[in-house]
């Protein structure tokens, strides 16, 4: 493994807490903003920086609504953000050895 290895790691998700929001829906497919805020322990400006971008680069989508007069965001990864996620955690795993690349 060299450096050039470390180009296959996506820049969009790398971010420590961008990496803990795409391992977060892995799991559970969509979670509330309020949920993600505080299973990451973030602002909530913060935490909205990063959902901007993973958005942007089309690994995960936002539902805003109304639940009992108050704003609801859902996150939810799209099927984009679920191959760029496995693509990351490959390369992740080719860097350290633990698997082909």
């Amino acid at each position: 493994m060299g450096v050039a290895d470390l180009g296959k790691i996506d820049d969009v998700i790398h971010g420590r807490m961008r990496l803990g929001i795409m391992v977060y829906l892995a799991d559970s497919e969509s979670a509330e903003f309020t949920e993600l805020k505080t299973a990451l322990e973030a602002t909530q400006g913060n935490l909205s920086v990063h959902l901007k971008k993973l958005e942007e680069a089309g690994f995960v989508t936002l539902a805003k609504s109304f639940h009992n007069n108050k704003p609801l965001t859902r996150v939810s990864i799209t099927a984009q953000g679920r191959t760029a996620f496995g693509a990351y955690l490959e390369a992740l795993a080719g860097l350290i050895g633990g698997g082909s690349t």
